[in-house]
C-alpha cells in the first residue's frame, strides 16, 4: 500500500519541488495551500504524514497541528519552518510535532525524516489496533451476566476506569471471573495503551517475588548475574495485577504499603527510590477482614488495598445468569472444538441452575467442554451432565422436607443467607471441624467452606 503525504504550505514551488522529490520516492502527494484547505483534505481524503508550514495565512500550523492532535492521533506531523522559527518549531514538538525542517531543504533530510516519521504513523495504528482488539477482548463486553449483582459489576467497573483510582481490592471465591474483571478495569481505562503485568503472588517464594516486583541490582544475591526490572518498573503507566494478595508474606506486605501511599519503591540491593504511575489491582478469596484480625494479614496494607472493594458474586447467588453463560460457553467451544451444538435442553438448563457450583463460572466452563467433548447431539441433555451435577441438583429439588421442623419456614420469613450460615454451622459441628466431611455434606468444594467458614468466623 502506498503511503499519502499531505504538503501544506502556502508557497506553490515549495509544494511544487516536495511533491517531486516525494513521489519520486514512491510515496502519493497531496497538497493544500493553507491551514484551512489542509483541514478538508484531511477528513475528506485522510494521509499517513503531513509535512505542515508553521506560518500561513488563516489557520496557522500549529492550529492545524492540534486539529490533527485532536481528531488523528496516530498521524504524524512534520513542521517546516525558516530558521528564524526554530524555537518556535521546538517549542511546538513538545506538543506533539515529530519532528520539524528548516527551509531551504535539504532533500535528502527530508526523506529521512519522512521515512521516521512514517514508521511513527504505522506503529501508532498497530498500538490502536491492538489497543482495540485488547478492548473487545478483555473490555466488559468480555463478561457475562445480566443479573442485579453483576450488572452493579459492571457499573462500578466503568467507574472505576474512569477515577484516577490507584487501588482496587477484587474478593470473591475461586472462579468467579476476578482475572477478567481486573482486565476489564485496566483495558476500559486510559491505561489502555500501557502495559497489563501479572503476578500470582502463592506462586513464589517471599524473596524471589520481591524481585519480581521491584527488581534488582546485579550482585544483588548470588544468582544476580545482571539488573533486572520488576513489574512495577514495567508497567509504569499502566497496571500492575497482583493476584491471591491474600498469600503475600508479611514482610513485603510492609515493602508493597510503603508502594501504594507513594509509589515509590527500591530495586533489591539498590540505595535509589524510584517512582512510577502505576495502578494496582489486587485480589484474593480470602476473606482479608478475617486475615487481619487472625495476623497474617497486616492491617494497614488491606485498608490501603480496600478503598474501592469489587465484592464478585459467587455463581449460586446469580442462577439467572447461568442459562446466558452456558450458551456462551457453547459458542465458544462450538468454534475451538469445530462443532454446531445448538445449546442445552431446558430440562438440562434447570438442573444446572439448582446445582450449588462450588467451582463457580471456571466450574461451569469446564462441565460444558466436558459434554462438548464427549457429545456431538444438537442439544445437549440431562444425560450429558456428570453424575455428581444431576444428583446434587435432584438432592436439592426433593432432600428438603419443607414440612420438617429443621426447615420450617418462620411466620415472618427469614433469609436464605442466614439458613446457608446455619447450614454451614451446622455442618462444622456435626463433622468436628473435618472440613473434607463438612464440604461432602454441603455438597460444595472444601475452598468454598473455607471461604464460609472465614466469613462466619469459624475455626
Amino acid at each position: 500500500m502506498i503511503e499519502r503525504i499531505l504538503v501544506v504550505d502556502d508557497e506553490k514551488l515549495i509544494r511544487w519541488s516536495l511533491r517531486k522529490n516525494l513521489v519520486r520516492a514512491g510515496y502519493e502527494v497531496l497538497e493544500a495551500e493553507d491551514g484551512n484547505r489542509a483541514l478538508e483534505v484531511l477528513d475528506e481524503e485522510g494521509a499517513d504524514l503531513v509535512l505542515l508550514d508553521v506560518r500561513m495565512p488563516g489557520k496557522d500550523g500549529l492550529q492545524v497541528m492540534e486539529y490533527v492532535k485532536r481528531h488523528y492521533p496516530e498521524i504524524a506531523v512534520v513542521l517546516m519552518t525558516a530558521y528564524s522559527s526554530v524555537e518556535g518549531a521546538v517549542d511546538a514538538m513538545k506538543q506533539g510535532a515529530f519532528d520539524y525542517l528548516v527551509k531551504p531543504f535539504d532533500h535528502d533530510e527530508v526523506l529521512r525524516v519522512a521515512q521516521k516519521a512514517l514508521e511513527t504513523t504505522r506503529m501508532q495504528r498497530e498500538l490502536a489496533l491492538l489497543r482495540q482488539q485488547h478492548q473487545k477482548q478483555f473490555g466488559v463486553g468480555n463478561l457475562v451476566g445480566n443479573s442485579k449483582k453483576m450488572l452493579e459489576v459492571y457499573d462500578l467497573i466503568h467507574r472505576v476506569a474512569a477515577s484516577a483510582a490507584t487501588t482496587v481490592l477484587i474478593q470473591g471465591e475461586s472462579g468467579t471471573g476476578k482475572d477478567l474483571v481486573a482486565k476489564a478495569i485496566h483495558f476500559t481505562s486510559d491505561r489502555a495503551s500501557k502495559p497489563f503485568m501479572n503476578i500470582t503472588c502463592s506462586a513464589l517464594p517471599e524473596t524471589l517475588l520481591e524481585s519480581e516486583l521491584m527488581g534488582h541490582e546485579k550482585g544483588a544475591f548470588t544468582d544476580a548475574r545482571e539488573r533486572k526490572r520488576g513489574l512495577f518498573e514495567v508497567a509504569d503507566g499502566g497496571t500492575v495485577f497482583l493476584n491471591e494478595i491474600g498469600d503475600m508474606g508479611i514482610a513485603l506486605q510492609a515493602k508493597l504499603l510503603r508502594f501504594l501511599e507513594d509509589k515509590v519503591f527500591r530495586r533489591v540491593g539498590g540505595s535509589r527510590d524510584m517512582q512510577v504511575n502505576v495502578r494496582i489491582i489486587a485480589a484474593t478469596n480470602r476473606i482479608l477482614d478475617q486475615a487481619v484480625r487472625e495476623g497474617s494479614f497486616r492491617e494497614d496494607p488491606y485498608y490501603r488495598l480496600k478503598v474501592i472493594p469489587v465484592e464478585m458474586p459467587p455463581l449460586r447467588e446469580r442462577p439467572e445468569d447461568i442459562e446466558l453463560l452456558t450458551a456462551y460457553f457453547v459458542d465458544h467451544f462450538n468454534e475451538e472444538l469445530r462443532k454446531s451444538t445448538r445449546g442445552f435442553t431446558a430440562e438440562a438448563i434447570e438442573i444446572l441452575k439448582r446445582y450449588q457450583w462450588p467451582g463457580n463460572v471456571r466450574e461451569l466452563r469446564n462441565v460444558v467442554e466436558r459434554a462438548m467433548i464427549l457429545e456431538s447431539k444438537e442439544y445437549l441433555g440431562t444425560a450429558d451432565l456428570e453424575p455428581s451435577i444431576r444428583n446434587a441438583s435432584n438432592s436439592d429439588a426433593t432432600g428438603v422436607n419443607p414440612g420438617s421442623p429443621h426447615f420450617a419456614l418462620p411466620e415472618d420469613g427469614i433469609g436464605l443467607q442466614q439458613v446457608e450460615d446455619e447450614m454451614v454451622r451446622q455442618a462444622v459441628e456435626r463433622t468436628g471441624g473435618n472440613q473434607t466431611r463438612a464440604a461432602a455434606l454441603l455438597q460444595i468444594s472444601r475452598d468454598a467452606l473455607r471461604y464460609k467458614m472465614k466469613k462466619l468466623g469459624l475455626r
